[in-house]
């Protein structure tokens, strides 16, 4: 159950005449009250043919004009408006239940205080199946205004209560991160005018796939008026940028102006302060294009990046930061990934900009890393070869479930739910980047032989999950992976150990398919010289034998792996 407060107004009969009219779409059907007040003597134009709108809202407007007259100071902005709606697949609620409703959000909202009988005046009326809409005149009876500071906060409480009262769909308590939710005029206005989204909707995808492309906040603005964005800012006396309000092209009001959306409306995280306060944190040295001769491509280095989300995780204001950063870099990949996967990956990012933002205040230099690598693809990337791309799309899905897990564990279910729905839009994208891959690593399998010992690296390095590696479908294509990567002079179960270190197998689906994106991404690396390796070990072995022999003058006896055996028994 939603209740959404609206904006205080002035016009009580202009209200009333909404709320007893046909509705925008003749939507309203059958409008009468259901509680109010002093339901006695109540006029209703809903059962009563001979109530007036005039006499309806000069009653619910008496203890305004009797302060009005006592202070001749004008009361303003009095009327309070709470629209009251069911989730579609709740039950139906009789005038009974909604009258009781009603009464509840009233009490707690400060309008009509529990025992209070000098309160304010309201009503609620009802014009359809699943929702109300309560109207209250903001004056007591005793002339004094109700205290309202933190009302739509105990009317969310409230709501839960109801919902389990009612046995209605029950919702997850706001923590006042959450965005504004279109209203029906700006849902009616964008059906009307053919758009796909309402305007705020549309302004905050623009926004939030400017913020990887920018490192300043001129540098911000300047890029939404390039994309098409109409950007009103707000300037100090010395020319410093303050603020900003975005506005989509065709988007006017009835004089033919432009309608402009403060960033903090848009979204709580996309105030002016809070995007400099990142880009500023988190400005790179150098210019994304000058490490474009690093040898390894941008969606190497974002995979790598994304590691250390898993481990700096501690401090709160860190994994807040490095979420945040998250979000980013999933618009940046978005934004460069073929046709085939943009769709899943821009819905994984539209969903998790929720997760991006708590009541967690961010470190933000924390995540300078995850920001470089979202700059570096959105300027320096182009096309991935598949195993780059796949390794970062896997990475991203961790990442995620990461994410997903922290807010869990902080009991932020909003963040929670978001960063799960990323995930199952990551997943699918996962899958179809994975597929070339997969083709050309099973057409290419190793001999029997080799599989079968490669088969025992697995139980020997990862025995708690050896059997679902070896019956995935996915194992013949592992099995080519790590024999390519012990080519290339890579032990294969050192490869498997640090790749199940990196990533958990418990909750995998398919963990051969996510050991080969994680060997494939470590082990392009060069392989360690085993040569220098092995004299390193002899030169060790040698100081520890000395020390032994200076104390008790035996020699140890040398033992030998039993993973060294077996590769010396391979060779």
């Amino acid at each position: 159950m939603i209740a959404a407060i609206k904006p205080a107004g002035s016009n009580t009969r202009g209200l009333l005449a909404y709320l007893y009219g046909p509705g925008d779409h003749d939507e309203h059907l059958d409008p009468h009250i259901v509680a109010g007040f002093a339901m006695l003597g109540l006029p209703d134009l809903g059962r009563d043919e001979n109530a007036t709108l005039t006499e309806l809202a000069r009653y619910l407007d008496e203890p305004v004009r009797l302060r009005n007259g006592e202070f001749g100071k004008q009361v303003t902005d009095h009327v309070w408006h709470c629209p009251v709606r069911a989730a579609p697949e709740d039950r139906y609620l009789s005038d009974a239940e909604w009258g009781e409703i009603a009464q509840r959000i009233v009490e707690a909202a400060g309008i009509a205080p529990t025992g209070d009988d000098l309160g304010c005046r309201w009503i609620a009326v009802r014009h359809a199946d699943d929702h109300i809409h309560i109207l209250a005149t903001t004056v007591r009876e005793d002339g004094r205004r109700p205290k309202l500071h933190g009302s739509g906060v105990r009317v969310g409480d409230e709501c839960r209560e109801i919902e389990k009262d009612y046995g209605l769909r029950q919702l997850k308590k706001g923590d006042g991160t959450g965005s504004r939710r279109p209203t029906q005029a700006e849902m009616h206005k964008a059906e009307r005018l053919g758009w796909d989204q309402p305007s705020a909707e549309w302004l905050q995808d623009r926004i939030r796939a400017a913020i990887p492309h920018v490192t300043s906040a001129e540098e911000f603005i300047a890029y939404l008026q390039a994309s098409g964005v109409e950007v009103q800012v707000r300037r100090g006396p010395s020319g410093d940028l303050l603020g900003y309000a975005a506005g989509r092209p065709g988007d006017v009001n009835e004089a033919g102006e432009q309608i402009y959306h403060p960033g903090s409306k848009i979204a709580p995280d996309l105030s002016l302060p809070k995007i400099k306060a990142r880009l500023e944190s988190s400005r790179p040295e150098e210019h994304p294009t000058a490490r474009r001769k690093h040898p390894s491509t941008p969606w190497h280095q974002a995979a790598d990046a994304l590691d250390m989300l898993h481990t700096d995780l501690a401090d709160d204001t860190h994994a807040q930061a490095h979420i945040t950063a998250l979000g980013e870099l999933l618009e940046a990949t978005a934004q460069k990934v073929p046709a085939p996967l943009r769709a899943e990956l821009q819905a994984a990012s539209k969903a998790f900009a929720r997760a991006q933002r708590s009541q967690v205040r961010a470190e933000d230099r924390a995540a300078l890393a995850l920001r470089g690598a979202a700059r570096d693809i959105v300027h320096t990337a182009t096309g991935p070869d598949g195993s780059a791309l796949a390794a970062l799309v896997a990475a991203l899905v961790w990442a995620t479930i990461v994410a997903a897990r922290w807010h869990e564990a902080k009991h932020h279910a909003h963040q929670a739910d978001a960063a799960r729905q990323a995930v199952q839009h990551l997943q699918t994208a996962a899958d179809l980047a994975l597929a070339p891959t997969l083709a050309e690593l099973t057409a290419r399998p190793p001999r029997d032989e080799a599989s079968r010992i490669l088969a025992g690296d697995v139980r020997a390095a990862v025995p708690d999950h050896a059997e679902r590696i070896l019956t995935d479908p996915a194992w013949p294509a592992l099995a080519t992976v790590l024999a390519d990567a012990e080519a290339r002079g890579h032990q294969p179960h050192q490869l498997l150990r640090e790749a199940a270190a990196q990533r958990e197998l418990t909750t995998a689906l398919q963990p051969a398919r996510v050991l080969i994106t994680r060997i494939q991404h470590t082990g392009r690396n060069p392989a360690p010289n085993r040569r220098a390796e092995a004299a390193r070990r002899r030169s060790t072995l040698a100081a520890s034998v000395r020390v032994r022999q200076s104390h008790d003058g035996q020699f140890p006896s040398a033992a030998t792996t039993p993973t060294e055996q077996q590769r010396r028994q391979r060779r």
